[in-house]
């Protein structure tokens, strides 16, 4: 069959004592003197000094002033010697001062305390805290009174609990989504503002897809820190023998795959029933190649289908099942009882297969000494006249904000901090000094520089200008009830011919209508 043309305390009182304890405590009062004889009784002859007088009375005590009881709220304070406004000013004085040193306490020690501290809740996935420890530290010294506390989320059932969490208003003030999630959380993304990063200069910070992707009406509402997607991965060694050149269309890709093939059959060509050695390519099922939805995609994109309107494309659509499923149906270079296209490939059984950068640990981990390169995926041939354009596949996770968090603001400034252009080379740096080979491909255009040149990383920065993202992506970890989820169930019957194309396209649109997509934005290039 002839390969589709596919397109795709209280108030302080005066010290003074009452009454009853003051009279207790004074000396009691002289005696009265005696009244004086008036000179006239006196007898001239007589001698004053042969008479005994009694002594002259001692001198009055003075009257002491007993002031009233103090008052709630009043102070007493005795008289001194020092002028009224002297002594004002002197306790005005002594308050400025008690007032400075305790400012002084509160603003240089509490941070440490945890008093006076906005504490920013982050729920990551993917990155340990050892990798996001260095920056949320360096962060932190110069924003002393903002603490980041990290929590690396098991993605098993994650969207889930991270829409429960949000909407029982418990949620985290920064999580992470995948770009396809923006529909299920639109009602719960904050808005990224103006002084993070504004409308005219998102898109020329990141890439196109995430201008598409990452946008709810007319607002940014989420930053990512990656950009990944897919690649296809070449067994160096079986490219080599066969003598077949890395593919660049989909059409050689055919060809290289047919030349790298061995079955068990007298001369080494595969046909129904015979048992498969070397796939030439890991295609054609739903059931063991582990990026499928990815795969299926960006075939059809690049073939003009609309995922809007499947029914006016049918032919389209159609075209790209078939190239996909002829692998297992026609070529019998793959089928549905192998182990999984990453375990056949990391054991040196698979020539081509597809899956994005992070697929590089687990072959490693499995194969030690598997040597095999990764490239751009394939195209369909480009017609000018039709302005056509390259389109690779897209699929990544960004940072977003809680709409119901209390310190929005402050969750937005330490996004705006970790995806700088300073700060995301550190991040990727924490991952290499973590023990990976590589961290995550720079989300920033501004970058892309720093990652062409590297053997797995380059093919990334090279697609991701023309990169494309749809709601059919694979290990999005969404759930039963998540739109990738259910759009996988679809797709699967459809390639598996369990629906035509018109009750295909039917369903199709019933699930995006139940995430307000109902007007989905056109595939076509």
């Amino acid at each position: 069959m002839d390969s589709p043309k596919i397109k795709t305390t209280a108030p302080a009182t005066g010290s003074v004592l009452p009454p009853d304890v003051i009279s207790s405590t004074s000396p009691p009062p002289p005696p009265p003197p005696t009244p004086a004889t008036p000179l006239s009784q006196q007898s001239p002859l007589q001698d004053s000094s042969s008479f005994s007088s009694p002594p002259p009375p001692p001198p009055a005590a003075p009257l002491r002033t007993i002031p009233p009881p103090a008052q709630p709220g009043m102070v007493s304070v005795r008289r001194s010697g020092l002028p009224k406004g002297v002594v004002i000013s002197l306790v005005v004085l002594v308050v400025m001062l008690v007032l400075g040193l305790v400012t002084s306490f509160v603003f240089k020690y509490t941070p440490s305390l945890g008093i006076g501290t906005t504490t920013i809740t982050y729920w990551g996935l993917w990155e340990p805290e050892s990798v996001m420890k260095p920056l949320i530290e360096e962060y932190q010294k110069s924003h002393p009174r903002v603490k980041i506390v990290y929590q690396m989320q098991s993605p098993q059932e994650y969207r889930e609990r991270l829409t429960s969490a949000i909407s029982q208003g418990k949620g985290p003030d920064i999580f992470r989504i995948h770009n396809t999630w923006v529909p299920m959380f639109r009602n719960l993304l904050s808005t990224v503002p103006a002084d993070v990063y504004s409308s005219a200069d998102y898109p020329g910070v990141f890439y196109p897809t995430a201008r598409t992707d990452l946008r709810s009406g007319t607002n940014y509402v989420a930053v990512p820190l990656e950009i990944d997607g897919l690649l296809m991965y070449t067994n160096d060694g079986l490219l080599a023998k066969s003598g077949v050149a890395v593919p660049s269309n989909w059409e050689d890709l055919r060809t290289s795959a047919l030349a790298m093939s061995v079955c068990e059959s007298e001369d080494g060509t595969c046909h129904p029933g015979n048992k498969i050695v070397t796939s030439g390519v890991a295609l054609g099922s739903v059931d063991n190649i582990d990026h499928w939805q990815d795969i299926i995609s960006v075939i059809m994109m690049q073939n003009n289908v609309n995922f809007n309107s499947v029914s006016t494309s049918q032919k389209a659509a159609e075209d790209a099942v078939n190239y996909y499923t002829d692998f297992v149906n026609l070529y019998h270079v793959w089928d549905g009882i192998l182990p999984s296209s990453t375990n056949q490939f990391a054991a040196g059984k698979v020539g081509i297969y597809f899956g994005p950068s992070w697929r590089v640990f687990d072959i490693k981990k499995i194969n030690p000494g598997l040597k095999f390169s990764v490239h751009p995926i394939p195209q369909l041939p480009l017609d000018p006249l039709r302005n056509e354009q390259p389109i690779a596949w897209a699929s990544y996770w960004a940072e977003a904000v809680n709409s119901k968090s209390s310190n929005s603001k402050e969750a937005w400034d330490f996004v705006k901090y970790i995806s700088s252009k300073e700060n995301l080379p550190k991040f990727h740096q924490a991952s290499v000094s973590s023990g990976r080979e590589f961290g995550e491909p720079y989300s920033r255009q501004d970058l892309s520089d720093q990652i062409k040149s590297h053997p797995y990383l380059g093919p990334i920065a090279e697609q991701a200008v023309f990169a494309r993202s749809w709601y059919l992506a694979s290990f999005t970890h969404d759930g039963p009830s998540g739109i990738n989820t259910k759009l996988s169930l679809l797709f699967a019957d459809y390639i598996n011919r369990k629906k035509d194309t018109n009750a295909f396209a039917t369903e199709l649109n019933q699930v995006l209508s139940e995430y307000g997509l109902a007007v989905a934005a056109s595939t076509s290039r």
